[in-house]
């Protein structure tokens, strides 16, 4: 039996109220996945950043996998082009879903529930339960508040400095695609892998 593909979970926005300009840099990162012969692990919606990502990796012949509520698949916004989609009862079930079939994070801009899924990705990254890539995609600035908050957080000791490696910031998809690519699995270091003493 062959093993399965390489997957990348891309958390993004749904909103059909962004700016357009959002739009490509998320189909670029969908077809990069693709092309890279990659899986892509997405929300399963078919709006927004989520619609252009899984648009953009199937248009590049890519496998899109979906992980959505029920409640948004009776509300008819899921994708019903996705290779594979599956239905859960709630949130937390679907963080998990999604966590669990990524073997990379990619966090392209988004609102409560993108800021929530990425950050709960670190923090199980920080407590040494997985060791996979973890990429902040900063389309157009996107997320510099959040990265000016992380800043200040090891600035004032709220994070560790040791945790540092525990992300990586691209600027554009290519670059999200090599990060991905070329870091090696994080490696708690003997405080570290028991969370440091800081969340």
């Amino acid at each position: 039996m062959s093993a399965r593909p390489f997957r990348v979970t891309v958390y993004a926005s749904s909103s059909e109220r962004i700016a357009e300009a959002y739009l490509p840099i998320a189909a670029e990162l969908g077809r990069r996945i693709a092309e890279r012969g990659w899986d892509l692990v997405w929300g399963g919606g078919r709006y927004g950043l989520m619609g252009a990502l899984s648009r953009g990796a199937r248009a590049a012949g890519g496998r899109t996998i979906g992980v959505i509520l029920q409640q948004f698949v009776d509300k008819n916004v899921h994708c019903e082009q996705a290779h594979e989609m599956t239905s859960v009862a709630d949130m937390r079930a679907r963080k998990r879903g999604l966590d669990e079939a990524g073997d990379a994070f990619v966090a392209l801009p988004g609102g409560l529930g993108t800021l929530e899924e990425i950050l709960e990705v670190l923090s199980f990254k920080q407590l040494g339960l997985h060791r996979k890539p973890v990429v902040l995609l900063d389309a157009l600035g996107y997320w510099q508040p959040l990265l000016a908050v992380l800043e200040r957080g090891f600035a004032e000791g709220f994070i560790q400095a040791h945790f540092r490696g525990i992300y990586t910031v691209a600027n554009d998809p290519a670059e999200a695609i090599e990060q991905i690519g070329s870091t090696p699995p994080w490696q708690p270091r003997g405080r570290d892998a028991l969370g440091g003493g800081s969340a």
